[in-house]
């Protein structure tokens, strides 16, 4: 094996881990129905605090997915083509 099957390898494996834990970090939809029916009682401050935080994991999440996706096409092709 080349070097760059070990590097593309570490860089797969450590994307998709750093996706997982972006993935976990994230509230689920279940979550704000549940707090409607209870009457959880949360503050204009806090919902929206809550909600910028969730609006940037749903965006680094999304970026780490196209980023893991590039990086997995790319990898496919040189073990193609290069062997």
């Amino acid at each position: 094996m080349s070097w760059y099957h070990y590097l593309l390898g570490a860089i797969l494996i450590i994307a998709s881990i750093i996706i997982t834990i972006v993935v976990l970090m994230q509230e689920g939809r279940s979550q704000n129905l549940s707090g409607a029916i209870a009457g959880g009682a949360e503050t204009f401050l806090g919902k929206s605090k809550g909600r910028t935080i969730e609006a940037k994991l749903e965006k680094i999440t999304k970026w780490l997915i196209v980023i893991f996706f590039a990086v997995v096409l790319v990898a496919f092709l040189i073990f193609l083509f290069i062997g």
